[in-house]
C-alpha cells in the first residue's frame, strides 16, 4: 500500500493533463448516467409549463412542450455518450483487423490501403450525411455510417505499427519456427498495437460525438422524442434569442466532451508512444 500510493502521485505529477482530464471525463459521465434515476420522465409535456426560464425548480427551464431541459438533457447524455462509444467501440475494432491484414499480408495491403486511401479523401461530415439520406434517418443507420467512415483512420495507423513490427526479429523468428501467419498475429503483433488502438478510440470519440451531434442537429440521426445533444441545439435555435439557455446547455456540453477527449487523447499518445514520450522529455530539457 505505501508503495502503491508514492507511485500514484508520481504518474499523477507526470501525466497531470491526462489525470485532470479523464477525472473530468469520468465524472461527467457518471453525471449523466446517474442523474436520470432521480429525475421526471424526460418526455413528459406540461403546457402550462412551457418555455419556462431556469429556476429552482427547472434549473435549465422547460421547452417549447414544458418537458424539463435538465431532465431531457441527463437523458440525452445517456443517448449521446452511449451512441459515440459504440460507433468508437465499431470503428476502432474494424480499421484494427483492417490494419493488421494490410499491414502483415503486403498483396492485400497494397489494394486495401489505396481503397483506404480514396475513401479518406472525402470529408467525413459530407459522407455521414450522404449515408444518413441514402439509408434513412435512426441509430442503426447513423451507427453503420459513422463506422464505416472512421474505419479507414484506425486501419491506416494500425497498419503503420504492423508494417514496423513485422521486421522485429521476434516476429521474424516466429516465422522462421513454422508459427502459421494468423497465430503471429494473434499471439507477437495485437497485443503490440492494442495500446495504439486504445487511443485511437478516445481521438476518434471525439470526431464521433461531432458528428454524432451534427446528424441529431440535421434531423438524419436518432429521432425526437429521444433527446440527444444535438437534437436538442435544433429544438432551441428557434427560441435562441428569447430563452438562450436551450440551446446553450447541451452545445456547451457537446464542446466540452469534444475538448476533454481530445486533450485525453493527446496526452495519453504521449504516455504510450515511446516516441513522443522523447521528444516531450528533450522539450522539458531545452
Amino acid at each position: 500500500m505505501t508503495t502503491v500510493l508514492p507511485s500514484a502521485r508520481a504518474f499523477a505529477r507526470r501525466n497531470a493533463v491526462l489525470v485532470i482530464a479523464g477525472g473530468l471525463l469520468v465524472a461527467l459521465t457518471l453525471l449523466v448516467l446517474v442523474l436520470p434515476l432521480f429525475l421526471p420522465d424526460p418526455n413528459a409535456p406540461d403546457p402550462v409549463r412551457r418555455l419556462l426560464p431556469p429556476s429552482a425548480e427547472h434549473p435549465m427551464g422547460t421547452d417549447k412542450y414544458g418537458r424539463d431541459l435538465f431532465a431531457r438533457w441527463a437523458s440525452a447524455g445517456r443517448v449521446s455518450i452511449g451512441m459515440t462509444l459504440l460507433i468508437t467501440v465499431c470503428a476502432v475494432t474494424l480499421g484494427t483487423f483492417i490494419g493488421l491484414v494490410a499491414g502483415f499480408f503486403a498483396r492485400a495491403g497494397t489494394v486495401v490501403m489505396r481503397v483506404v486511401d480514396a475513401w479518406m479523401a472525402f470529408p467525413s461530415i459530407i459522407l455521414a450525411i450522404v449515408f444518413a439520406v441514402v439509408v434513412g434517418p435512426g441509430m442503426l443507420s447513423e451507427l453503420l455510417a459513422v463506422t464505416i467512415i472512421f474505419t479507414p483512420y484506425t486501419a491506416r495507423i494500425i497498419r503503420s505499427r504492423v508494417l514496423g513490427l513485422t521486421t522485429r526479429t521476434y516476429v521474424k523468428a516466429a516465422r522462421v519456427s513454422g508459427m502459421g501467419a494468423w497465430k503471429t498475429l494473434a499471439v507477437h503483433v495485437l497485443p503490440n498495437t492494442l495500446p495504439l488502438a486504445v487511443v485511437q478510440c478516445v481521438l476518434l470519440s471525439a470526431g464521433a460525438m461531432l458528428i454524432d451531434g451534427s446528424l441529431s442537429f440535421l434531423g438524419l440521426g436518432i429521432s425526437p422524442p429521444t433527446a440527444t445533444w444535438g437534437n436538442m441545439v435544433a429544438d432551441g435555435r428557434t427560441y435562441l434569442q428569447d430563452h438562450p439557455t436551450m440551446v446553450m446547455f447541451p452545445g456547451l456540453t457537446i464542446a466540452l466532451f469534444v475538448f476533454l477527449l481530445n486533450l485525453a487523447g493527446s496526452s495519453l499518445r504521449t504516455f504510450v508512444d515511446p516516441r513522443a514520450r522523447m521528444l516531450l522529455a528533450q522539450r522539458r530539457r531545452r
